[in-house]
């Protein structure tokens, strides 16, 4: 028979390994409760919207597909590249919505455009934006003959606009230039600047340095959707400090994301998140906190 003190050791030492396992679960717990809150607790003035504000970051590669839902609005930001409307629009019609208030294009290159046509075709798209240049090329034909199918004519913005759906209050930043220089269209990029009670959401195309030195004045935000897929850009560190995002997105492959951005995002602490890690990414506002979820990863 034990002695009771031979029993007392054999209680601390199950006790002992019992805590070892349970110690990194509550930890790793802790962990993503934290990854996935983009808030910051010093944040005093709580607000919370009558509807929730959802942004899904499609995995669509290196190219962006952005749709923002709330019970009442639709807005979608960009398609992907050919192939990849048929994934904006099976987002869409899982959720049982067939019409689309407003599509932002914010510019012509394969990988921000080259879905539209699906969509436009798919589903009853109500106002569409696009930054006012010419560009060529088989999305674009694509997307044009579509939008002539339909007897929509695209707002090409030359000044920016807002509107608001739902209580979400959208301003579109127009580029200030007419002429980048040759081969520069990312510079023509649209910015939206998305406003949900007390949060911010900004999605910033392809901006490049001089269209994000257009931008710098901005004003902060609490979700960014990191510019030109996380690739390094000369002004990428003044602008990070000028918007100040509690988080980010970046819609991106793994060989666009620069590890250069990634450690500035670390540096700064930004919560990150890339569709080329993460997978599908959704980011839901009640307003006063944006909470962030992902496919895969955390």
């Amino acid at each position: 028979m034990r002695t009771e003190q031979e029993l007392f050791q054999i209680h601390i030492e199950r006790t002992d390994v019992m805590l070892k396992k349970i110690t990194p679960v509550i930890l790793a717990a802790l962990l993503l409760a934290a990854a996935v809150s983009c808030k910051k607790d010093e944040d005093s003035h709580k607000v919370t919207a009558e509807n929730e504000l959802t942004a899904e970051f499609l995995d669509v590669g290196k190219a962006d597909a952005i749709i923002l839902t709330t019970s009442a609005s639709t807005v979608v930001i960009d398609c992907g590249e050919k192939g990849d409307g048929k994934e904006v629009v099976k987002y869409l019609e899982d959720k049982e919505i067939t019409s689309v208030d407003y599509l932002i294009i914010t510019h012509y290159d394969k990988d921000h455009v080259g879905g539209a046509s699906k969509l436009i075709k798919s589903l009853d798209v109500k106002n569409v934006l696009a930054p006012d240049y010419e560009a060529e090329s088989d999305e674009v034909d694509k997307y044009k003959k579509a939008l002539s199918e339909k007897n929509i004519e695209p707002k090409l913005l030359t000044e920016d606009i807002s509107f608001t759906l739902d209580g979400v209050e959208y301003t579109v930043d127009a580029p200030d230039k007419k002429d980048y220089g040759a081969d520069n269209d990312n510079d023509f990029s649209l910015v939206t600047k998305v406003k949900h009670g007390d949060n911010t959401l900004l999605f910033t195309g392809d901006a490049m340095d001089t269209r994000l030195s257009e931008i710098m004045d901005i004003g902060h935000c609490t979700l960014l959707k990191v510019p030109y897929h996380g690739r390094k850009l000369d002004k990428i560190s003044e602008f990070l400090d000028a918007v100040s995002p509690e988080c980010a997105v970046v819609c991106t492959s793994q060989d666009e994301f620069s590890g250069a951005v990634q450690k500035l995002l670390n540096k700064n602490n930004i919560t990150y998140y890339a569709t080329c890690f993460n997978g599908n990414i959704s980011a839901v506002s009640d307003g006063s906190k944006i909470t962030v979820t992902a496919e895969k990863g955390s």
